[in-house]
């Protein structure tokens, strides 16, 4: 049995990761601050629940230790756990920047570290690194979140070189906008800014550069990801993978 760590597990694309994963027989580790919802949904797949601050060295270290002494050992970790903050950049907080740089990009980096001597001993690992489309191209006011996710690919890059003999892959999915309660908070910000509905927040600011004219659900990308742990998916590593409806075709 595989053995999986999910963060930001307790709702949108972390969980349907995590729902995905437990069906597909793997030990789910759900990492989450939301205690609540992330115990109610560790009972229901038959997983874990690890209640984490992965904006800090701790909390990152104690999620793994915790899921080593629960299961030996950890084949799969899905890097997912993020925020968003818009602000202009001569207004954007200064916490808030190195907040999210923290969550985003430095707790990945210490996640990966510390289940890689695991994945070298057994020979196989998979990362999975939540992007972004913003991981890709940038858009005004999302300094904080749009470095994290260029960060990220970086980070995704190196750690595929360094995997590779090891029998871990390292990918970075990057979808354009889902259906999460994340972008629904989204949604109804601009459309109070902007006096849209949010039916036209999603038609002409969301998905205005998109080919396809729809918002993902959060199991399409948990799909995407449990292909790139299987088997199958052995010799992709190192991509950036753009799932954002044609949006970088132009």
């Amino acid at each position: 049995m595989k053995v999986a760590i999910v963060t930001g597990a307790a709702s949108g694309i972390g969980l349907a990761c995590a729902e995905r994963l437990a069906r597909d027989g793997c030990a789910v580790v759900l990492a989450d601050l939301n205690e609540q919802a992330g115990r109610e949904h560790a009972a229901r797949l038959k997983g874990n629940f690890v209640k984490s601050d992965l904006s800090t060295r701790q909390g990152c270290k104690q999620l793994v230790e915790q899921t080593l002494r629960l299961h030996g050992t950890v084949h799969i970790l899905v890097n997912n756990a993020g925020y968003q903050h818009v602000s202009p950049i001569e207004e954007f907080p200064e916490e808030q920047w190195e907040r999210m740089i923290a969550l985003m990009l430095t707790a990945p980096f210490l996640l990966t570290r510390y289940c890689w001597p695991a994945m070298k001993r057994q020979k196989w690992g998979r990362v999975i690194n939540i992007g972004s489309i913003h991981a890709l191209v940038a858009s005004p006011f999302k300094a904080g979140y749009v470095s994290a996710k260029h960060g990220l690919v970086g980070l995704t890059r190196t750690a595929a070189l360094e995997g590779g003999e090891y029998g871990i892959t390292v990918n970075a999915i990057c979808p354009a906008y889902v259906r999460t309660p994340l972008v629904d908070s989204q949604i109804a910000d601009q459309a109070k800014a902007n006096r849209l509905s949010p039916e036209e927040v999603i038609e002409k600011v969301m998905l205005a550069p998109a080919a396809v004219k729809r918002l993902i659900e959060p199991a399409e990308v948990a799909d995407f990801a449990a292909y790139l742990c299987s088997e199958a998916a052995g010799v992709i590593t190192g991509s950036a993978l753009a799932m954002d409806l044609g949006w970088t075709a132009r």
